[in-house]
């Protein structure tokens, strides 16, 4: 297996036939009407976990993809990287009784990667006499919006400046958990509905929002955060030395990656957690990641580094990094370990320095649009509607704390119903 293999494996491989036929016998298929199975309460996007799993076991794969397409137009994607251990799987009532939980995930990946013989196309809705929304952004949290309006008849336009949908789940997920493939059928899904996409938009003036806010009656942000955060350690200028996003891109691209015997991570969230696994999957001998605080205070998930110690990966922590070290090139990071006195300097060799300490705000966002209010790296809305400062805006996703697709998706949802509403209500 070459080294694009290996980045394009996934975690965990696809069902065959037996296996998800055995895998959806174990469903206990709990729940019932006014009282959904735990699993479904525990999905941020509300999918009727028994339901599909109970069709996969039927065979009725088609009713099983309109099941979990129904809710979240993201299944695909969200079966491969969604955090399901915490979340449906963690619910599952088989984890009280001993028991391995049924393994969700994978199974709605069988439901979302099924292929019709003669694949159906979305049936268009007639669109609401004078309702027209604009989506600023096609990440997850834009076209899970743009799926729930378009459902109820208002005509959508996507605005991107990249040239093609997924915004960070198509350049910022390691490959390694999401190959394009389930993404792009997605995307064809919302084309099949009417959403049209205009790329290669940007959106950078105050005038370029003001026309939008002349044309449409209601705009969704879905723009998510900005680039990854500066790093000011001495030494970050060095050949060698990198930021986690465009790390992770060149990986998903398939062009030239660098090569390295030591890779040092900085951080400790997901992204950290994805860059790392990534280094073990382009073969680099030792990855260590470096983490300021204790293990108690980190925001990946615990289930995620768990399996990247089982990979390989290791873990310095409470290590604050004071200086990368070398000439040209980064030979090292010379580092001081947190709440020990005298002495307690550590030095690591590193031919490779990834910096994954997360990203910054879009704070200029209030130079573009008026009423934005900030709490920090994340706009504020309101919970139950995603409306913002600004009544003829809503946001969802990373720009509000979202810190998953799925939880993008459901606060998408959330905010297209109240844009639907206020459609109305200004149509009638």
């Amino acid at each position: 297996m070459n080294i694009l293999d290996k980045m394009h494996e996934a975690i965990q491989p696809p069902f065959d036939p037996a296996r998800a036929l055995y895998e959806a016998e174990r469903c206990l298929e709990c729940g019932q009407t006014g009282s959904p199975a735990p699993c479904t309460v525990a999905c941020p996007a509300g999918i009727d976990v028994p339901g599909f799993i109970k069709n996969i076991r039927l065979g009725h794969l088609p009713q099983a993809q309109d099941i979990v397409f129904a809710e979240n137009p993201l299944a695909g994607t969200c079966a491969r990287v969604c955090p399901t251990p915490v979340l449906c799987e963690g619910a599952c009532v088989l984890n009280h009784i001993g028991l391995r939980p049924v393994a969700v995930g994978r199974l709605q990946r069988v439901a979302a990667d099924y292929s019709f013989p003669s694949p159906g196309t979305p049936a268009q809705r007639p669109f609401l006499r004078l309702a027209e929304v604009a989506v600023i952004g096609a990440g997850p949290s834009g076209l899970a919006c743009a799926r729930a309006l378009s459902e109820q008849g208002i005509a959508v336009t996507v605005y991107d400046g990249a040239q093609s949908a997924g915004g960070l789940v198509r350049t910022a997920i390691a490959p390694y958990r999401q190959p394009e493939g389930s993404l792009e059928s997605e995307v064809r899904r919302l084309e099949a509905m009417g959403v049209r996409f205009e790329f290669n938009r940007q959106l950078t003036a105050r005038e370029d929002f003001r026309r939008l806010e002349d044309r449409y009656t209601a705009i969704f942000l879905g723009v998510g955060l900005g680039p990854d955060k500066a790093v000011t350690i001495p030494g970050h200028h060095l050949a060698g030395v990198w930021a986690a996003l465009p790390f992770i891109e060149r990986a998903k691209s398939g062009g030239w990656m660098p090569r390295a015997e030591h890779l040092v991570v900085i951080g400790a969230g997901n992204t950290a957690i994805d860059v790392a696994r990534e280094g073990i999957r382009l073969d680099i001998p030792e990855v260590t990641i470096l983490y300021r605080r204790t293990p108690d205070k980190m925001r990946a998930y615990p289930f995620e580094v768990r399996e990247a110690v089982h990979e390989g990966v290791r873990f310095q922590w409470q290590v604050e990094v004071q200086e990368i070290i070398g000439t040209w090139r980064v030979t090292g990071v010379r580092c001081r370990r947190a709440g020990i006195e005298g002495d307690a300097r550590l030095e690591l060799p590193a031919d490779l320095v990834v910096s994954a300490i997360g990203q910054q705000a879009r704070s200029e966002l209030s130079q573009l649009v008026d009423g934005l209010t900030w709490d920090g790296n994340q706009l504020i809305v309101d919970p139950a509607s995603g409306q913002t400062g600004n009544r003829q805006y809503y946001a969802a996703g990373d720009l509000i704390g979202g810190t998953t697709v799925v939880e993008a998706v459901r606060g998408a949802k959330l905010a297209a119903q109240a844009m639907a509403q206020s459609v109305r209500r200004n149509a009638g």
